[in-house]
């Protein structure tokens, strides 16, 4: 029995006009149970993507991609817009190597017109858009689709600021679920849910055009009057929206799981040809009981079991979870300790630090920039602000570290988890690019664990024994235990020390490294902690060798070998000196022991290099 009769015959958005009221309620049903049957096996966003089933469906029914175009915010909530233009038959590649992206992907596909991986870029991209087709005499649409998690980003502000009497065919869609990762936070999130409690204005306004077309002679007369004088009664009503402040009509808010309704909404939308802001509520995790009730956990999830909903959970050692615990361990005892997260709670460890010290907990929803100056204001009144972020979000607060941290030397120190290659979420989550800009920021120190012990050393060092901006970069998973921590504290550590071949690295693939030599007993290794800055005293030693190999597994620009080279060829060494690193570029999704074996970053191909270089001379 074929299990999904109507989503088999849609295969591109025209195939959605055709379908009538009936069949389009079932492909709603079909598309939920295709999700979870899909993502259970590959992993995903989930939660996200089954609040937003009737949302795109209209979308799709209303507008023409990709004459039209629709610009996803952060991108995970894409997957029913991607099983719509064509691409249902691919779900098995889903985040897999090679396979479909778990965000919007132009390269993939005609229908996605902008990529997005980090949010509240929407806006800007979709602003860009419509004039781009005002100035070439186009009057097709641009729809960004943001949600209420993306709106506590300041870049979608700047975006309304700009756009909102532009009078170009701008659509914002508020996608409105109370949630982005963890539980939305701030004004803006209570300022949503009031316009929810007060639908007044828009409920009379509907009824009373009603009644007015129906009385015969003075109905329309009557009608044009309540219309021209709308604003005053909305105002006496409703209250004007922040939105219609800004510029924009706004329209809403609209059930997002009721399609007539929304298909009403983006016709009035489509309409208006000028900027138009439709507010839409949905519930994240619809149709699937264990998502709806636990969206956190089936927001971004790994395999599962669909029948208990049981997922693979995160390691109860993780390197996060033992962050987490230890900060709320010191924190115990100094309460000059804060913690900080930009909507990121569990995923970066805080949960228990946000139980225990709530008054010292801050969720600044997904603002990283930010979250970095707030760190420096609590600094600046002797406070010791640990913001836990992850590496590619960190990007995005560049400017904040090095001008509102660095310059005073305020001391912040930064968690900065998920470091190195992430796997799954492709090129737009990738950890490899924060030592090239942290380290390009004078003062900045940055360590890097490879166990447990030296996560905790190192936290406690960048606490109270480091001054400036400290960074620790961890990635995601656990402590391998191979190599067992000799002196957890210690800045760097020379290990099996011997004839004058020195391989050098630091933090996870360090585990690897020392397997490979105690096998092979290569030559000496250098275990670096604090991978920056490099001390002259350390610098002179390693100049004590000759050939040197330094592996990392982070984009060779500014990586730490390059550091260290420049340092090298200052005092005038003339040995043989090698990077292993990952190439300068982006890196798409894989699992991450089949990318480190691609870049010989793992044990074979470290062995291998090793012999390579050293077996033959």
């Amino acid at each position: 029995m074929n299990q999904y009769p109507i989503l088999d015959r849609v295969n591109s958005p025209q195939d959605v006009k055709s379908l009538n009221r009936k069949e389009l309620k079932e492909l709603c049903v079909e598309i939920r149970k295709f999700l979870v049957e899909q993502v259970s096996k590959t992993g995903g966003h989930l939660a996200s993507n089954l609040g937003v089933v009737e949302l795109t469906i209209a979308l799709h029914r209303v507008f023409d991609t990709p004459w039209d175009s629709i610009i996803w915010d952060v991108g995970h909530q894409c997957y029913t817009h991607k099983i719509i233009t064509g691409r249902k038959d691919q779900f098995d590649t889903l985040r897999q190597p090679g396979g479909l992206g778990g965000f919007p992907k132009p390269e993939e596909s005609p229908h996605d017109a902008f990529i997005a991986g980090h949010s509240s870029t929407s806006i800007s991209a979709a602003y860009a858009i419509s004039r781009a087709n005002q100035m070439r005499g186009s009057n097709s649409h641009a729809i960004a689709v943001i949600g209420d998690g993306a709106f506590t980003g300041g870049m979608a502000y700047e975006a309304l600021n700009n756009a909102g009497r532009s009078r170009t065919n701008l659509i914002i869609v508020l996608n409105h679920n109370a949630m982005s990762i963890s539980r939305n936070v701030g004004a803006f999130a209570r300022y949503l849910t009031t316009i929810r409690l007060q639908p007044g204005y828009l409920r009379l306004k509907d009824h009373t055009e009603t009644v007015l077309d129906h009385i015969p002679l003075v109905g329309k007369p009557v009608k044009r009057v309540v219309q021209s004088s709308k604003a005053a009664l909305k105002n006496a009503l409703y209250h004007s929206t922040f939105f219609e402040e800004m510029g924009f009509t706004y329209i809403g808010p609209v059930d997002g799981h009721d399609l007539k309704a929304l298909e009403k909404a983006f016709v009035q939308a489509k309409i208006l040809c000028r900027p138009v802001f439709v507010h839409v509520e949905t519930t994240k995790g619809k149709g699937y009981e264990f998502a709806e009730k636990n969206p956190l956990i089936y927001h971004g999830i790994s395999k599962f079991d669909v029948e208990t909903g049981n997922p693979d959970l995160p390691e109860e050692d993780s390197f996060s979870v033992v962050f987490g615990n230890y900060l709320t361990e010191l924190a115990d005892h100094d309460d000059k300790i804060c913690a900080i997260t930009a909507a990121m709670k569990q995923g970066t460890g805080l949960t228990p630090f946000c139980s225990k010290h709530r008054n010292r907990f801050f969720d600044v929803g997904i603002a990283e920039q930010h979250a970095v100056t707030f760190a420096a204001g609590l600094a600046s009144k002797e406070y010791i602000p640990v913001f836990a972020v992850y590496s590619t979000f960190l990007q995005r607060a560049y400017d904040q570290i090095l001008h509102d941290a660095a310059i005073e030397r305020l001391h912040v120190v930064l968690a900065v988890d998920r470091a190195g290659l992430v796997g799954d979420d492709g090129e737009t989550h990738q950890g490899v690019y924060d030592i090239a800009y942290l380290t390009s920021i004078p003062g900045v120190t940055v360590y890097s664990p490879t166990t447990n012990e030296e996560l905790k050393a190192q936290l406690y060092k960048a606490i109270y024994e480091t001054e400036g901006v400290v960074a620790i970069r961890y990635p995601r998973g656990c402590d391998k235990k191979i190599y067992r921590s000799q002196n957890p504290s210690a800045d760097y550590l020379f290990l099996d020390e011997r004839g004058k071949n020195l391989a050098i690295s630091y933090g996870r693939i360090f585990h690897d490294l020392y397997a490979v030599n105690q096998k092979g007993h290569f030559g000496a290794l250098l275990k670096l902690n604090k991978i920056n800055p490099l001390s002259d005293e350390l610098v002179e030693k390693i100049s004590a060798y000759h050939d040197i190999i330094f592996f990392e597994e982070v984009e060779q620009n500014g990586s730490i070998g390059e550091h260290l080279l420049l340092q090298l060829n200052q005092l005038g060494w003339r040995g043989s000196f090698r990077s292993v690193s990952l190439p300068n570029g982006f890196f798409k999704q894989g699992k991450v022991p089949q990318m480190l074996k691609e870049y010989r970053l793992d044990q074979e191909g470290m062995a291998e290099i090793l012999r390579e270089e050293w077996e033959t001379k």
